[in-house]
């Protein structure tokens, strides 16, 4: 029987910013072992380039990514939801789990003002990776269940 993947799904109200970087540092980090959305409860029309070019600083392209609406769906194919600002606007499942990030929203700031939220959204997801993924060492063990 294959193990299935852990699925998270990062939600800001745009899904221009900071949905879009977790998103995208997730895909990167986990390389694959985990299933990563992302969405807006009010998407804009692009992706924040000032976000983009703070990506593009670690190697990460954002440039062909559109935001995405939140879908009821979304949410129920995901393990993990990571709210960034989104308030009520995410629908809340039994057996889901939820987690709230208070991050500075990078839209209108400049490339020194985002510079500091991708690098926390980066600490968060580096931490949420060690709870979520199987251990890499024998022994070790996984919080996810």
């Amino acid at each position: 029987m294959p193990e299935t993947k852990p699925s998270v799904l990062f939600v800001c109200v745009h899904n221009a910013g900071r949905s879009q970087m977790a998103a995208a540092f997730m895909a990167h980090l986990s390389g694959g072992r985990v299933e990563v959305r992302s969405a807006g409860s009010a998407p804009a029309a692009s992706v924040n380039p000032v976000a983009v070019a703070a990506m593009a600083e670690r190697g990460i392209d954002l440039s062909a990514e559109t935001p995405g609406v939140l879908t009821t769906e979304a949410v129920q194919a995901s393990d993990v939801v990571i709210t960034m600002g989104c308030g009520d606007a995410c629908p809340v499942f039994p057996g889901r789990t939820y987690r709230d990030w208070p991050l500075d929203d990078p839209a209108g700031q400049g490339i020194e003002a985002v510079r500091p939220i991708r690098d926390g959204i980066e600490r968060l997801v580096r931490d949420l990776l060690a709870e979520i993924l199987p251990p890499a060492h024998e022994g070790e063990r996984s919080v996810f269940p």
